[in-house]
């Protein structure tokens, strides 16, 4: 009994359709997703890797079969039969093409729109100031610190020669004036940015950190109670806004399981909102080339339960207000003689950057040597 080609054409077809969403909810490809966010965004994925699947499987099969079918035979020295076209075909394989594209542009709108990250209005909120287009980044940065514009070139040229004599200070150019050390951590706000979701339009989110990157670390400042560290902690459930801005050059902030990346760029302030739900530790990775030392741009991120989140920020509470009541004794040579010495406070809050990022770039692996074969 010979089966019909209908047939064949309708098992194969079903068969195609459910490897394809078998393996497009299967694939493994994606890292945990760690925020509400990601699970829209992996929905998307997932339909596009269906499709994809789909689409490869049917061409290299027709690919496959025709070349096995139409294979030329022992002897046959005949020219194949002159095709001239197929209307309906190319309409078909047009049609079809265009209609997934345009499918999985309505869809990524949405989960776009989803998420927070379409706000037409946001760049009418907060227009560019003509001072930071006229300046380099490093000068848009000096800006931050309220130091007249005419004067920030010439800061920046003097921190530069600073940088020379000593090695050390280029990993944290123009760090003294990290923005975060302020009540607000950039200018205005960069559109687009990833705010509030359609459902919590207009809602203050639940925790906001100040979030500033620089050649080559991360600094966290949480506003409501000052505490300044070198990773990222936030609670499992609770809303959480970034507020970005860069020291020097343009770098970007993702963490891969929150499946979210925003840039930040010297002068302005964007903004990210996401809602952490799985608990654990994730590296916040700069996406942005930034520097020689790009790749080491890395830090923790810390997604806990809100109990332990309170307890990590009492913690942190306790151990500064115990630093600025007990200063730390060191040893420093006097300057009013020759080999002799004297004890002097030092609080970390008058810290100069490089000593108060010391911790940070040594386990990045950055060392004044290295900084020296680069500037040298």
């Amino acid at each position: 009994m010979k089966i019909p080609s209908s047939i064949w054409t309708l098992l194969i077809g079903i068969g195609l359709t459910l490897a394809s969403l078998w393996y497009g909810q299967n694939h493994g490809l994606l890292p945990t997703a760690a925020s509400d966010e990601a699970v829209l965004v992996d929905g998307l994925f997932n339909t596009m890797m269906t499709v994809s699947v789909g689409i490869f499987l049917i061409v290299e099969g027709v690919l496959i079969y025709c070349a096995f079918k139409y294979r030329r035979r022992a002897g046959d020295h005949e020219d194949g039969p002159p095709v001239e076209g197929n209307v309906p075909l190319e309409i078909l394989w047009t049609a079809i093409p265009a209609i997934i594209v345009i499918g999985i542009s309505v869809y990524s709108f949405e989960v776009y729109n989803d998420i927070g990250g379409f706000d037409p209005h946001a760049v009418h909120e907060a227009p560019i100031m003509q001072e930071s287009m006229a300046m380099p980044g490093a000068a848009i940065a000096a800006t931050l610190n309220d130091t007249p514009p005419s004067t920030a070139p010439n800061l920046n040229q003097q921190k530069s020669d600073e940088a020379m004599q000593d090695p050390a200070t280029a990993a944290v150019r123009n760090a003294d004036q990290i923005p975060q050390k302020r009540d607000a951590p950039g200018v205005g706000s960069v559109s687009p940015s990833i705010g509030a979701s359609p459902e919590k339009e207009g809602k203050p989110p639940e925790l906001q950190v100040n979030v500033t990157g620089l050649q080559y670390a991360w600094i966290f400042t949480y506003p409501e109670t000052g505490v300044t560290t070198g990773e990222l902690h936030v609670p499992i459930g609770r809303e959480v806004q970034i507020n970005m801005t860069a020291n020097d050059v343009i770098h970007a902030f993702w963490v891969p399981e929150f499946r979210l990346k925003q840039d930040a760029i010297p002068g302005r302030q964007s903004e990210l909102r996401f809602t952490p739900k799985t608990e654990g530790d994730y590296t916040l990775i700069c996406a942005e080339l930034c520097g020689p030392y790009h790749g080491a741009m890395r830090t923790q991120v810390v997604v806990e339960k809100p109990e332990a989140f309170e307890k990590w920020m009492q913690e942190q509470l306790t151990a500064n207000n115990d630093t600025s009541k007990e200063a730390i004794a060191v040893r420093a040579v006097s300057p009013l003689g020759e080999g002799g010495s004297k004890t002097i406070a030092l609080n970390p809050a008058n810290q100069s950057p490089d000593e108060f990022l010391a911790p940070y770039t040594k386990e990045m692996g950055i060392q004044p040597e290295m900084l020296h074969q680069i500037h040298k």
